[in-house]
């Protein structure tokens, strides 16, 4: 019930701001503090007199006068703030930065609303121009359904030029008026307020604009029609890409203020009309005995300034005194000129957007300025030595605040124009008002309800030299509230609201506006004033400000340090009873009870004397809430000591009060065999979650804040209720009742007996025990005995009243019991939630046994419903725990990482009938298990190595964590037999396979598995299902596109290309090309094997029917349509195609090797029907076809000479996979294969690999072809042996060849092999190998045996 200072709103990007504003300069001394020489006051020993007799300035020292000080950097600055705090606009010579409102989520959750930059840039278009001043305004909305939020704001600025600009808060330019040629000194607005009195004048909107011998006023309603239309005309113009926007005529008037030696700041207080003896007083001073006097008093325009000789001045336009100036283009429009004229006022006035070097000299001409309309002052404050800095005028119009050179602060009365009070000792004072209304309850008892609510103004005042806020009651009240702010601040006053309102639109509004704002630029933080109304009442005796008085210094004692708790209790009781008004003394003892510091004997002690002081009042006079208040929180107090001392007893021995009876010892037993059947995966899941890991260290001895036990705890009659809170919040609580329980440390029973004296529902205690035990995973597992405590407080709960009701019929289900499950189900914690159902289960069946001997007195075994449903509750929890005993797994060092997957048995069944198998297919990608190991996983349950051998790579320690996978891995199989079945993992595997390298395509490891898991895949329904979706939703578009770059390029394209058009580089792109080709042909293999295997029907375990969410992954398979199979082939042939370019670097268009209709075809829908090529191709692209499958042939070979690896097609390609593919592209592509085998064998023994050219050569048709070939190819390798070796016997054999071979020889090229220099045995064989193949009636078989007698000649002799 005090002042407060409150943070709404914070700046962001305040340093970007700074340094875009001040770029170029020296910025070190812009956040300085002031060199102040003076000593500094603060705000609790100062002189806070109202008047000083010596107020001149000879208390200022000279040193101080020439002292240079570094302001800081917002100081000089231009800020602006919107009313509706939704704008901040911060100038700094030509160069502005708007910041707009944007909300944001914090840490808490809730909603805060911060100012970003939203448009920054140069505002001045002339040489030397600089913002002087500006201003916000924002525009209320004409739509019906508005609730008082403004349409848009206008930002209205002024230049050192004497020009005004407005402009949206975009930043685009809407309109700009020269007014005059001097500098814009100040500009204000004024906005409608609904009057509180039906005889206060209704005060007009107005834009006032001060220079320094002048004063333009704008008529608010006719800017804000000019606005929306200028505003209107940029949209239509920038949707239609036309520049000339044509202005509204513009209305203003403009006094010339005389009398005055300097002006510096103004005030418009409005339209006011004076009473008929001030008019009779005015017309006798003015006009003398003999003046006439009107029948009715004038109506005036009052307008303040401030500055010098006189101080204060004080002008009153008499309205109809001066007509409404129009501007230049007002007339043009009106009057309807040429268009010649237009042109040349609009470059000036901003609607024509050219560049300077563009305008014309006739344009940069300034227009012409109108004179101002003279305007003597009524009278003033003379005062030769003072200055006035700044004034601000109060909400009602009444008061005005004005700043000066000395230091003092001083408030007019504007209405008979004196200074009422004078404040000394703030220089540098930046001033703002708060106006307060009464609330609705405060005079209902003293007056009439229906008179108009009283309204309260205070002055505030911020002293940036002592860094401090002041709030001052006016107009002699006292200072109500002070705050310790920074030095560097700005306080922000607009005193207007929204512009275009008027008395019918403002019905029915909720506009929240914020009168002033404190801007600090160290934190950004936009902080507002909250003032009561009571601080304004001038009684000294009032109770309430008592009252007040004492809360402050009650809240002082609880902030107090170092003293003792005796005398702290002794002065904050004493206190606090002295308080009288009720809601002072309830606000006094929720903060004792929400202070940290104060023992827990302290609040019950000083709670009990508020009691019994309230309990001795007269019982009318008492208020009923604050009696509740006090009765319930020492209830709540006494109830936590209770439970203190009874935590902090000694345990009992062991065999006193833990003697179980014999259905406790029955129970018991039950629960060992269920222990014994769970415990080793139980014990492996412990080991598992008990790793070391990084988190947050908790004091486990720490108190439990009774503040947070009072909090989370409220009494409601004779009971009390749990508050709901945060899970955090919860723990907490459960541990503070249970956990000494659980640890042993506490008796169960005795402590479920005091919370039943409590009046705490079953139910509460119930949830606040599973959350604890839910919450302690990681304690409770490691302790075994922690579960016998358990079955004891479950025990002891289900035995209070109102937990089990008597009246269960044995065929319904228990909500008590059902609670039990329900929290288990949802919990994550899957080996906490498992020992939950499995002593719950045993108690809900010893309950039902005894309650079925009761009423059937039979030793039949009792079957229920509750049974049946703990029975499904256990299965689902156990295999809830095998399969996080799999999740928790860690992967091996270097593999992709990601957060541990937890999950619950509500989030599985929600998850759909694929939620294990997508579960399981996640661990797979963390633990990164090879396809073909993962297979042998599930084929061998378990072996200890997987089949593949490991790579060189691989060590022992690897090879123990895959074991351990797979040793985790088959138990889970084996609990869930449908939904981890072969085909269902592997689809899943492949799914998550695809989608991390969507995410990651740099890895085409990942895509490459995911074929690979593909192909495992026995059904083909499924395996075609799974095959279309990776296709359409992940490959077809980067397919696409790295088809048209390498059609665009003509070659393979470099690592930028790939990575600016496929989104990978070259590398990854090869890589996906092949698997591509590998996807499209198991696609194609799929869709021919699915006639021969039916559709497979896809189940769940029973146990998991209920399992609701979205369809799994093999239910979408088995929903897509049959694909059109030539279309495929069509698609993988091309895929082939551009893999080969890709990894053989060959030169080709890929695209341009089919026709129209075949470039059509790609990339389609591959279910749909495409018209594809038929028939016998064109020659010439049969003809490219043939050229670019003869260079990938050759690149091949190239090679297998260099002993580098080729790129594969598959994982483990034989040597001739490329050879292979290229003869089974060639019929597909309408090229002759024994041209291509032609081709190779000639490659081959080009290139020395005369064994393997031999192989191929074998399944030639032409041999004749092939033999004159080769027969080129020995020539060749003879002449390189004869003519270029030189060797003696070389020469001597050449001297005795024929001439014909010689001549031949001789035109022989041995560059064009290979490799040239090989063996003469190879040569001999290749030459017989010829003369094989060659017919005897061949026109070169002659010349083949001359050649073998050469080679046979030179054999011996070399």
């Amino acid at each position: 019930m005090s002042c407060c200072l409150i943070e709404f709103c914070r700046v962001q990007e305040l340093k970007t701001v700074r340094e875009f504003l001040f770029s170029g300069q020296q910025t070190s001394t812009l956040g300085t503090d002031f060199s102040q020489t003076e000593k500094e006051l603060s705000w609790e020993d100062a002189d806070w007199g109202s008047w000083e007799k010596d107020e001149t300035k000879e208390d200022v020292k000279p040193e101080e006068e020439s002292e240079k000080q570094s302001a800081p950097w917002l100081y000089d600055c231009v800020v602006s703030l919107s009313p509706c705090s939704d704008l901040l606009v911060i100038a700094r010579k030509h160069k502005a930065v708007f910041l707009s409102a944007k909300w944001r989520t914090d840490e808490v959750g809730r909603d805060e609303m911060t100012l970003a930059v939203s448009w920054s840039g140069t505002l001045s278009t002339e040489d030397m121009e600089r913002v002087t001043s500006a201003i916000c305004i924002p525009l209320a909305s004409q739509k019906r359904s508005s609730t008082g939020r403004p349409d848009w704001t206008c930002i209205v600025v002024g230049f050192s030029t004497g020009y005004v600009r407005f402009y949206t808060e975009s930043g685009v330019l809407l309109l700009a008026q020269l007014l005059n040629e001097d500098s814009v000194l100040r500009l204000k607005c004024r906005t409608y307020e609904i009057p509180r009195h039906p005889g206060v004048t209704e005060q007009h909107e107005e834009l006032s604009i001060l220079y320094p011998t002048s004063l333009v006023t704008i008529d608010g309603f006719s800017l804000f029609q000019s606005l929306r239309a200028c505003r209107n005309q940029v949209a239509r113009a920038a949707a239609a890409g036309n520049d000339m926007v044509q202005p509204p005529p513009l209305a203003y008037k403009k006094w010339g203020l005389q009398d005055m030696n300097a002006i510096v700041d103004h005030s418009s207080v409005g339209i006011m009309t004076l009473c008929v003896f001030d008019q009779m007083r005015n017309a006798s001073v003015l006009g003398g005995f003999h003046a006439a006097v009107k029948g009715s008093p004038p109506a005036m325009c009052q307008y303040i300034t401030v500055g010098g000789g006189p101080f204060t001045g004080f002008y009153y336009a008499i309205e109809g005194s001066s007509q409404p100036l129009l501007s230049h283009v007002a007339l043009a429009v009106a009057s309807k000129l040429t268009s010649a004229l237009f042109s040349a006022a609009s470059g000036w006035l901003g609607w024509k957007h050219k560049h300077k070097h563009e305008e014309d000299p006739a344009q940069k001409q300034k227009p012409k300025v109108e004179p101002a309309t003279p305007l003597a002052v009524r009278f003033g404050l003379p005062d030769s030595r003072r200055h006035g800095e700044s004034i601000c005028l109060s909400p009602c119009n009444t008061l005005a605040g004005v700043t000066d050179d000395f230091g003092r602060v001083t408030l007019l009365d504007v209405g008979r124009g004196i200074a009422i009070r004078m404040w000394k000792g703030y220089r540098d004072a930046q001033l703002g008002w708060v106006q307060v209304c009464e609330g609705r309850g405060e005079r209902e008892k003293a007056t009439s309800p229906s008179l108009p609510r009283r309204h309260a103004q205070f002055l505030v005042i911020y002293a940036p030299r002592r860094g401090i806020l002041e709030v001052w009651g006016t107009q002699q009240g006292p200072r109500v509230g002070a705050f310790t702010v920074g030095k560097h601040c700005r306080l922000l006053y607009t005193g207007y609201r929204l512009m275009g309102v008027n008395s019918v639109t403002s019905q029915g509004w909720q506009l929240h506006t914020q009168q002033l704002c404190l801007l600090d630029p160290a934190t950004g933080a936009l902080r507002t004033v909250t003032v009561p109304f009571h601080l304004a009442l001038s009684d000294k005796k009032s109770e309430r400000a008592k009252d007040m008085h004492l809360l402050k210094r009650f809240n002082a004692l609880l902030r107090s340090r170092g003293m003792e708790p005796d005398i702290l209790e002794s002065e904050a009781q004493s206190v606090l009873l002295e308080i009288k008004h009720p809601a002072i003394k309830k606000q006094a003892l929720e903060s004792l009870l929400s202070n940290k510091k104060a023992p827990v004997s302290c609040l019950i002690n000083i709670t009990r004397a508020l009691l019994d002081s309230l309990k001795k009042q007269d019982p009318e006079a008492v208020d009923e809430i604050l009696l509740q208040l006090c009765s319930s929180q020492l209830r709540l107090l006494q109830m936590y000591t209770d439970i203190m001392a009874l935590h902090s007893a000694k345990p009992p021995p062991r065999g006193q009060d833990t003697d179980p009876t014999l259905t406790q010892q029955t129970a018991c037993s039950g629960i060992d065999d269920d222990l014994a059947r769970v415990g080793p995966v139980l014990q492996r899941y412990t080991e598992l979650l008990s790793r070391p890991s990084v988190s947050f260290a908790q004091d486990p001895e720490g108190q439990f804040p009774v503040q947070s036990f009072l909090s989370q705890l409220e009494a409601e009659g004779g009971s009390l209720r749990v508050v709901r809170g945060q899970n955090t919040d919860w723990t907490q609580l459960g541990s503070f009742l249970f956990w000494g329980c659980l640890c042993g440390q506490s008796p169960p029973q005795k402590v479920c007996d005091m919370l039943q004296d409590t009046g705490i529902s079953p139910q509460d205690l119930l949830a606040l025990l599973l959350n604890v035990w839910l919450d302690r995973e990681k304690e409770v597992l490691q302790n075994p005995q922690a579960v016998w405590h358990l079955h004891s407080l479950i025990a002891a709960l289900s035995a209070m009243t109102g937990a089990v009701e008597d009246s269960w019929d044995l065929q319904c289900v228990s909500p008590w019991w059902q609670q039990v499950r329900t929290a288990c189900v949802q919990s994550e914690s899957a080996g906490a939630a498992l020992l939950v159902a499995l002593v719950s289960h045993r108690a809900a069946k010893n309950s039902i046994t005894s309650l079925a001997e009761k009423k059937f007195q039979s030793d039949w075994e009792a079957v229920s419903l509750e049974l049946e449903q703990w029975a499904v509750c256990v299965r689902q929890l156990e295999d809830l725990l095998a399969l996080h005993t799999l999740l928790c797994l860690p992967g091996p060092r270097g593999t992709p990482g990601g957060a541990l997957a937890r999950c619950s048995v509500k989030a599985l069944l929600e998850s759909g009938t694929g939620g294990v198998a997508d579960s399981v297919a996640k661990w797979v990608f963390r633990q990164d298990l090879k396809p073909a190991l993962l297979k042998g996983i599930l084929e061998t349950r378990g072996a200890a190595e997987p089949r593949e051998n490991p790579s060189e790579g691989e060590k022992n320690p690897e090879g123990a964590s895959f074991q351990k996978a797979g040793e985790l891995l088959v138990p889970v199989c084996q609990r869930f037999p449908v939904s981890l079945s072969p085909d269902i993992l592997f689809a899943h595997c492949c799914w998550e396979y695809v989608v991390q390298w969507n995410k990651d395509p740099e890895e085409g490891r990942y895509l490459s598995w995911a074929v690979e898991h593909l192909k495992l895949i026995a059904n083909p329904h499924i395996q075609l299902g799974i095959s279309i979706m990776m296709w359409n939703t992940f490959i077809v578009n980067r397919f696409s596109a790295a088809a048209f770059l390498m059609e665009k390029v003509g070659k393979a394209p470099k690592d930028r290309l790939c990575r600016r058009d496929v989104g990978m580089g070259d590398g990854a792109m090869t890589s996906f090309l092949g698997s591509c080709t590998q996807l499209l042909q198991t696609l194609v293999e799929a869709d021919a094997g699915i006639e021969e295997v039916p559709p497979p029907e896809l189940c769940v375990e029973e146990v998991w029917m209920g399992a609701e969410g979205p369809a799994s992954i093999a239910e979408l398979a088995l929903e897509q349509r049959s694909v059109h199979y030539p279309l495929v082939q069509h698609n993988c042939l091309l895929a082939s195609l551009l893999h080969a370019a890709m990894a053989f670097g060959i030169r080709v268009k890929p695209l341009s090797l089919f026709d129209s209709k075949g470039r059509t075809a790609f990339f389609r829908d591959l279910t749909s029907i495409q018209l594809l090529p038929s028939g016998d191709m064109d020659p010439s692209f049969v003809s490219l076809r043939q050229e670019f499958l003869l260079k990938v042939l050759t690149a091949w070979v190239k090679t297998q000479v260099e002993g580098a690896d080729p790129p594969p097609l598959c994982p483990g390609p034989p040597d001739n996979s490329w050879a292979s593919l290229c003869l089974d592209l060639a019929p597909l592509l309408q090229v002759n294969p024994d041209v291509l085998r032609r081709h190779l064998v000639c490659q081959l023994y080009s290139h020395g690999l005369d064994l393997r050219a031999e192989e191929v050569a074998l399944e030639v048709e032409d041999k004749d072809v092939l033999g004159s070939q080769l027969l080129v190819l020995t020539g060749q390798r003879l002449s390189y042996s004869l003519l270029h070796t030189q060797t003696r016997p070389g020469m001597e054999l050449l001297a005795r060849l024929p001439p014909t071979l010689c001549t031949w020889l001789k035109a022989m090229d041995p560059s064009e092999l290979s490799c040239p220099s090989v063996s003469l045995s190879l040569t001999s064989r290749m030459v017989s190998r010829v003369i094989e193949i060659l017919p005897e009636n061949h026109a070169q078989y002659t010349l083949a045996l001359h050649l073998l007698e050469a080679v046979d000649a030179l054999g011996p002799e070399a």
